[in-house]
């Protein structure tokens, strides 16, 4: 499969001619809704076995296929050619398709409202086949240690046609809210704690849950080991069931990082106690702060480098947003920057007729536009480029596999290149 951003003058119809592709089948895996619109900059995935490459200035047979894992033998043999050939600019090689290797995916969905919204479940059932794991979002734990359940409609029955571990999510929230001394009643109240794990076990029993994640934020630091004493505590009733236990944590560069975010999530512990975890590797830009990646490579590699100090790969998931911002400029403290699917922000660039750019620091997409009322605006998202460098980086770390926030967000390029790279884990 190749990703190929589109350069000036170039259409659809000439791309497809290029790689020798129907230009339907560009159409359909890209879902691009005016084919004749495409913007400079944006990528498109073209449906091939394999994928192309052109000769730069100071290639060398060698040098290419040290870039792609192959040996330079290897590559003069698929491509016909002998191993001493001169190698001028622009010639095409073949690259064939590389190994896939295993890996585990999840996604949350949130149901916004009180109801699922079909849309919303049309989401979650194009996007199992490529999951291990679907996390409706969330279950809030009370101060009774009973539990506020969302609404669930059909996800338990799309996850079981599509042989998906159904995940449940609990949190410590109320009123939308991570509320420390919600935390703090469950984690030291022993009869209410029990009364809690007591309710999960029934609730688990009844929807056919069988992964128990807990997603406790802004837990106070005191409570850290309050916190480890109890997933020791329901790991062991949970194995009982034969059911996994995982958990959600902040992005840690170092354990005594201070915050009211990270203090409280002790890597080494949930490393030993848990099945696995998924480190929110996402939010650098965010809704309420300044314009910039919302998943910048160098932190979120910074983030798992430290976390794989403290705990094996196989149980690290990185979490990665499907979803960008649209932030107004200048930035002013209060403002909040509007979330854009990926194929929304293509669409805004196109309306704009603005071409995307792509940092290389960042490997991210951006681009800034002027709208109807003469304000410059800056938008961060995701495409096929900034999405495969993540998986390299899985691949790289040795990571279980990826955990994504959240379902509803059109971004079609995400699913081909799941299957293109990885072997996606079946549990259910």
């Amino acid at each position: 499969m190749q990703i190929h951003p589109v350069q000036p003058g170039q259409t659809t119809y000439s791309i497809a001619e290029a790689y020798g592709v129907p230009y339907e089948d560009i159409v359909e895996a890209n879902e691009l809704p005016n084919p004749e619109q495409l913007v400079v900059g944006q990528t498109l995935v073209i449906p091939i076995v394999g994928s192309y490459y052109w000769v730069r200035s100071g290639d060398s047979l060698w040098s290419i296929a040290q870039r792609f894992g192959l040996s330079y033998q290897e590559l003069a043999r698929v491509n016909a050619i002998a191993v001493d050939q001169s190698l001028s600019i622009g010639f095409r090689l073949y690259i064939p398709p590389r190994p896939r290797r295993s890996a585990e995916f999840n996604a949350y969905v949130e149901p916004r409202g009180g109801a699922v919204a079909p849309a919303l479940e049309e989401s979650a059932r194009e996007a199992a086949q490529h999951l291990t794991y679907l996390a409706p979002f969330s279950f809030q734990a009370q101060r009774d240690g009973s539990l506020k359940e969302p609404p669930l409609n059909q996800f338990p029955e799309i996850a079981r046609a599509n042989q998906v571990v159904l995940m449940m999510v609990i949190t410590n929230q109320e009123n939308d809210q991570f509320s420390d001394e919600l935390g703090r009643i469950l984690l030291n109240d022993i009869p209410v704690q029990d009364r809690f794990l007591d309710n999960i076990v029934t609730t688990a029993s009844n929807y056919g849950f069988r992964d128990i994640h807990f997603d406790f934020e802004f837990l106070r630091p005191a409570d850290r080991e309050a916190y480890n004493a109890f997933l020791h505590k329901a790991k062991a009733r949970f194995a009982q069931q034969g059911w996994l236990m995982s958990t959600a944590l902040a992005p840690k560069t170092s354990a005594g990082q201070q915050g009211l975010w990270y203090e409280a999530h002790d890597y080494r512990a949930h490393g030993e106690i848990a099945d696995f975890v998924v480190i929110m590797t996402y939010e650098w830009g965010y809704s309420g702060g300044p314009a910039q990646a919302v998943s910048p490579i160098g932190p979120v590699r910074r983030v798992l480098e430290y976390a794989l100090s403290e705990m094996p790969g196989s149980k690290i998931m990185m979490g990665q947003n499907l979803y960008g911002y649209d932030w107004t400029l200048p930035f002013v403290q209060g403002s909040i920057a509007r979330a854009v699917s990926p194929q929304q922000a293509i669409q805004i660039a196109a309306r704009h007729g603005v071409a995307i750019q792509y940092s290389d620091r960042d490997q991210a997409p951006f681009f800034h536009y002027w709208d109807g009322e003469g304000r410059e605006h800056e938008v961060w998202f995701e495409d096929a480029r900034s999405i495969q460098a993540k998986f390299n980086l899985i691949k790289e770390l040795g990571l279980r596999g990826m955990s994504y926030w959240k379902l509803g967000l059109s971004f079609p390029q995400n699913w081909l290149l799941i299957e293109n790279n990885f072997d996606v884990v079946k549990r259910g």
